[in-house]
């Protein structure tokens, strides 16, 4: 129980004290002077509860599924890149999310192959990009089907945007040793962090992405990766509705925050959509997903399964957004810094803090399922919106 941490918040604490300052800058940095990071977060803040006191449900049903997979509350791993904050990477948060009873998603810019990743997660979903040509595109979607994913999420919501104002760190290209002379000042003040390494046979870090190596060539980096999807044109509609074919599978569209956007994803024949700004990563001033999110599922959630992605902190948080009109919601910096904190435990102990959290708030106004929430469950501020 030492370990044990009460909230989301304190496992961002225990991260920050855990990870050199670089790497910890790095996962929570958003683009430019990060307005819409900070809104992803502080949004929530301004809906609210009116509690009820007596005949509250004496249980509470929070399952759900999502792209055909069960789940035992509404919550997904979102696909995050790079996750080596931790020796086990992924694979770590892929084991989490299974003793808990949910689905993961793997970024193509994972530091653990896919492989590994099923077997430690069957209910698997893999995230790709649209990048390089489609013979390429096709081939890592077919490892993904042979290795058993059982999803695929396309994520749009990644813009060109250089220009971080506020300390987000320079990335390495790779771990060689010059690099890691440079990095010794910030790293050596860290030995719980050196430990874990230590014990994993002072493996460092890897940068490289091997779910985009093409067969029977090395790894790239994650700049290398990076370039390549910077040089590849931007996805058409007719794009999205190419993958889903090619696919042959259930497909979420992952960054949408507009409802013609939504329309269109509908017509190009999706299973789900995420209502995302990549965490602050896209175009700095974007709204909160949560700000959209009610808009764009009156809009087509009749259609398309509806997830929501970005800022979310508690289980008050999942129960906003279910009652917005998501199916569930993808978490990526809060399952980081689990990771950060404490490995798989850590990340387990995330998932137990919003489990509990979603049921004291269903007890709390007087819901004995998620499927009973509604717009009508919340205070909703004048002008929170921009529809």
């Amino acid at each position: 129980m030492d370990k044990w941490f009460e909230s989301v918040a304190v496992a961002q604490r225990r991260a920050r004290r855990v990870l050199p300052k670089a790497v910890y800058d790095a996962l929570v940095a958003g683009s430019e002077r990060g307005t819409t990071t900070s809104d992803n977060v502080a949004a929530f803040a301004e809906l609210g509860f009116l509690p009820v006191v007596v005949d509250q449900p004496a249980t509470r049903e929070m399952a759900t599924s999502v792209m055909g997979q069960a789940l035992s509350m509404p919550v997904v791993i979102s696909p995050t890149g790079v996750q080596a904050v931790h020796p086990e990477g992924e694979v770590a948060v892929a084991l989490a999310a299974a003793s808990r009873g949910i689905a993961v998603g793997l970024s193509s810019f994972a530091s653990r192959p896919i492989e590994d990743v099923v077997a430690a997660n069957p209910q698997t979903f893999f995230q790709t990009y649209w990048s390089g040509g489609r013979d390429a595109i096709v081939a890592r979607l077919d490892r993904a089907k042979a290795a058993g994913a059982v999803g695929l999420i396309l994520t749009t919501d990644w813009s060109f945007s250089h220009s971080r104002d506020w300390g987000s760190p320079k990335i390495p290209e790779r771990l060689d040793l010059a690099t890691m002379i440079r990095q010794l000042p910030g790293v050596i003040t860290k030995p719980r962090w050196l430990a874990r390494w230590a014990r994993a046979g002072w493996r460092p870090p890897s940068l490289g992405v091997p779910n985009l190596a093409a067969p029977g060539s090395s790894v790239p980096t994650f700049f290398e990766a990076y370039g390549e999807w910077m040089q590849t044109p931007p996805a058409t509609w007719d794009d999205v509705a190419w993958m889903g074919e090619q696919w042959g599978g259930p497909l979420m569209l992952k960054g949408v925050m507009r409802t013609d956007d939504a329309k269109r994803a509908v017509d190009a024949g999706v299973t789900a959509i995420s209502v995302s700004n990549h965490g602050g990563n896209n175009v700095d001033g974007s709204p909160a997903p949560i700000r959209v999110l009610n808009d764009i599922a009156a809009a087509v959630g009749d259609q398309v399964e509806v997830v929501m992605d970005g800022g979310v902190r508690r289980g008050s948080d999942v129960v906003k957004a279910v009652a917005l009109g998501a199916r569930a919601v993808m978490i990526g910096r809060a399952a980081l810094w689990g990771l950060a904190a404490a490995g798989q435990f850590g990340v387990e102990n995330v998932l137990d803090v919003l489990r509990n959290g979603i049921d004291s708030t269903l007890l709390g106004i007087g819901k004995a399922s998620i499927d009973e929430l509604s717009p009508a469950d919340l205070l909703i501020p004048p002008g929170f919106s921009p529809g």
